[in-house]
């Protein structure tokens, strides 16, 4: 009788270990290129959830970006990721690149406005967006919502992606390589400030960065596709060898989720991530701007998730 108490006793402890197991939850982020924004905040995010949320594993991918990661929590592969506002839009509305495939989405957090780049080298001929006609261009890699950004600033300027220039679809860190070697004219690339691939651009020695202003087609933007974009400024001195300031279209990034993530899980994210921001913060600057203040509806272009409401709420954020 022992000896069948003590295996009766082993049997539940090992109900109990695989219950446990069973009970592991894994949150996957999609980010984007090594060379961005994204992929370091996401890595951190994942890095606090895993410390901080019981029994949940949390991993970051390298994505192409903002509608990859939009498309991956549409199949279910990830639960979390990194979205242009814009992208994010089309996304729920079953638009251009999702076009008969909308995705349930649900926005966590305002995260920090993305900045259009179009970056060239002096030598290159590119002094404003026109001049990109007849060059070679990268527009940003396939599945990015630099892709759908830059499109839109190309048509705002008046011309045609597909005829009036030779167009590659590289990463933001493709297209520096690229243009140091020449075999690109410029490029666009979207994302948070200072972005580390386009540091290394100014920072490389017998190389001039400039980049282009393009604020003025802010207004023809928004006139098609809705009040999404704003001009902006990149500081001179943001970037090694910038002497001035660049005007520019920006986005809100927005950090989405889909409508079966529960609510206490929503609300557990956001929370790591208003009261832990340092942890962001020490990985990229970017992070600074997840704040209370920037969760406001019109920074979003897709419903709020119950989960996030309700912590923002209890903040006293009016949502």
């Amino acid at each position: 009788m022992k000896r069948g108490f003590i295996i009766a006793l082993a049997a539940i402890a090992a109900l109990g270990v695989n219950g446990a197991v069973a009970q592991q939850k894994t949150i996957a982020i999609g980010t984007g290129g090594t060379g961005g924004v994204y992929y370091p905040i996401g890595g951190a995010l994942a890095n606090l959830i895993s410390k901080n949320m019981p029994n949940t594993q949390a991993t970051a991918q390298v994505t192409g970006g903002s509608v990859d990661n939009l498309k991956l929590i549409g199949s279910g592969q990830s639960e979390i990721g990194f979205s242009m506002a814009d992208a994010a839009l089309d996304a729920i509305k079953g638009e251009d690149k999702f076009k008969g495939n909308p995705v349930q989405l649900r926005t966590l957090m305002v995260l920090y406005p993305n900045i259009m780049h179009v970056v060239s080298i002096e030598g290159a001929g590119v002094d404003k967006v026109s001049d990109i006609k007849g060059k070679r261009v990268s527009t940003g890699a396939p599945g990015s919502a630099t892709e759908v950004m830059a499109f839109r600033v190309i048509e705002a300027a008046g011309l045609d992606k597909d005829k009036d220039m030779k167009r590659e679809r590289l990463s933001v860190a493709e297209s520096v390589n690229a243009l140091k070697d020449r075999k690109i004219d410029a490029f666009f690339w979207v994302g948070g400030l200072p972005t580390a691939a386009v540091t290394d651009l100014g920072a490389t020695p017998g190389v001039k960065i400039k980049l282009v202003d393009h604020s003025d087609l802010v207004d023809k933007m928004n006139a098609k596709y809705g009040n999404l974009y704003a001009a902006s400024t990149i500081k001179a001195g943001v970037y090694p060898g910038q002497d001035k300031d660049n005007k520019v279209t920006a986005v809100w990034n927005i950090l989405v989720t889909d409508d079966k993530m529960s609510d206490q899980q929503a609300y557990d994210v956001v929370k790591l991530m208003v009261e832990k921001n340092a942890d962001l913060v020490a990985v990229h600057q970017e992070a600074k701007s997840f704040s209370l203040a920037n969760q406001v509806k019109t920074n979003s272009s897709v419903p709020w998730h119950p989960g996030a409401v309700k912590y923002f709420t209890e903040k006293g954020v009016k949502m």
